[in-house]
């Protein structure tokens, strides 16, 4: 029996820089299971593309012309028929509001342009999978930073009525399980954790997810921070 091969990958990069992307491009079609379906020169153009080729990953630069990658991946992650299309953030600034405001905005993942090709490579496939592609303890204690230097965290003001509304519509064990989720444990760590199964736990996390709007666990310990069901740092 031929064994089936599974189809490649479909990227998008956008970066304003022609070098780059052409870089990106030869770089990616390297391997097997990548490919490199269309190049962006800016924001504008990345959610255009985006929308007619429908990739599974963006690689999103962030400073762009027109429109950053910010407000691209803002917009790309918040159309319905882009659903199955996640955004990985590649940038040279490595600053925590980028960051933030990267996940924040929806994107799945970030990385700085110095990393190697394979992690580039493993990076995109994570995300495609719908993971978040920061380490999860990794990214608890950057998201903390993160939440707790904004103003709403600096100035103690109250989370948004309308995320203090959807944490209300989760179950107590749904809080429990975000409340470990923000902590960094991954599904079969919260199972221990809860005498549950990993397959369980699991779908906790497709309910709360639904239930809250969240992209991805990235998403989901953003929701948790400004929530207020965790207190920033």
């Amino acid at each position: 029996m031929t064994e089936e091969i599974a189809a490649p990958l479909r990227v998008l990069v956008a970066d304003d820089q022609d070098l780059v992307r052409r870089g990106f491009q030869v770089i990616l079609n390297s391997y097997d299971n990548l490919e490199v379906v269309g190049l962006a020169r800016d924001g504008e153009e990345a959610v255009e593309l985006a929308q007619q080729l429908k990739p599974d990953v963006v690689l999103m630069d962030i400073r762009m012309p027109r429109k950053n990658g910010i407000e691209a991946t803002r917009d790309i992650v918040n159309n319905p028929l882009l659903r199955r299309t996640h955004v990985l953030v590649l940038t040279t600034f490595d600053t925590d509001e980028y960051v933030y405001d990267a996940l924040a905005a929806g994107a799945s993942g970030f990385l700085l342009k110095d990393v190697d090709p394979d992690e580039i490579a493993d990076a995109i496939r994570i995300v495609a999978q719908g993971e978040a592609l920061i380490q999860p303890k990794i990214m608890k204690r950057l998201v903390e930073t993160f939440v707790a230097s904004r103003p709403q965290a600096a100035t103690g003001k109250a989370a948004p009525a309308e995320l203090k509304a959807k944490l209300r519509e989760l179950t107590d064990r749904e809080r429990e399980i975000l409340l470990l989720v923000s902590r960094g444990l991954n599904n079969e760590e919260i199972g221990q954790e809860l005498f549950i199964s990993p397959a369980t736990v699991k779908t906790h996390l497709a309910r709360i997810m639904g239930k809250t709007g969240a992209h991805d666990r990235a998403q989901l310990v953003v929701f948790a921070y400004e929530s207020g069901l965790v207190k920033g740092a």
